[in-house]
């Protein structure tokens, strides 16, 4: 009798998740560049051809933490407040991941996080494939705010603003906490940065065509 949909489902996700953990173990030990897909294999007790399965490709193994916001912006947009308008709604869901220090901000200070933004940050690589990433979710806004109402050149120009404006700020909060400084120390710099980022993209998307 073959094991029902859910019970499978779940054993992948595990599955999953013990190939990734394994690869983040072993590069933050290591560096990514010194581990190889045989080791991680090898860590998670897998075969190379399970591994590639679940990620493509190595740099997978790492931005697969992401995974979960890669339409974040898309969201926030489509599930903005009666009269928010969508910028603003992107504005508040930023703020409200500085205030919860939630890594994809890059305002967060736990020693771990400190170091998987410098494994990424310090790894060419890894950071054209975040770059990818942002491209990913880029396209998801520019639906959502195609949806809004938006015209199509200007809600690709908002999308791609504010997908170079999430990677610049992330490094910068990340920058800021590598130094040694604390999430709360930085969060003032962080949340006027982010509200003046955020003035000079409405400017450019609200006025004029």
């Amino acid at each position: 009798m073959s094991e029902p949909t859910g019970l499978r489902e779940r054993k992948k996700q595990r599955t999953r998740e013990a190939i990734a953990e394994a690869a983040i173990a072993l590069f933050l030990e290591r560096g990514f560049d010194q581990v190889s897909v045989a080791d991680v294999a090898a860590a998670a007790e897998v075969s190379k051809r399970t591994l590639f399965k679940y990620f493509p490709s190595k740099e997978d193994l790492v931005v697969q933490r992401f995974a979960d916001h890669q339409d974040e912006s898309a969201r926030h947009v489509r599930a903005r407040k009666p009269g928010e308008s969508p910028l603003a709604a992107l504005h508040r869901g930023w703020l409200d991941a500085l205030r919860r220090q939630d890594p994809i901000s890059g305002l967060c200070d736990e020693p771990e996080v400190v170091r998987f933004y410098q494994l990424i940050t310090g790894t060419e690589s890894l950071t054209a494939r975040l770059r990818r990433f942002a491209e990913q979710s880029e396209a998801m806004l520019v639906a959502a705010l195609t949806e809004a109402g938006y015209p199509p050149r200007r809600a690709q120009f908002v999308a791609v603003q504010f997908g170079a404006l999430e990677v610049m700020l992330m490094q910068e909060n990340s920058r800021a906490i590598a130094s040694g400084r604390s999430a709360a120390e930085v969060y003032p710099e962080a949340e006027a940065a982010l509200a003046e980022a955020f003035e000079l993209l409405r400017h450019g998307a609200e006025h004029g065509d």
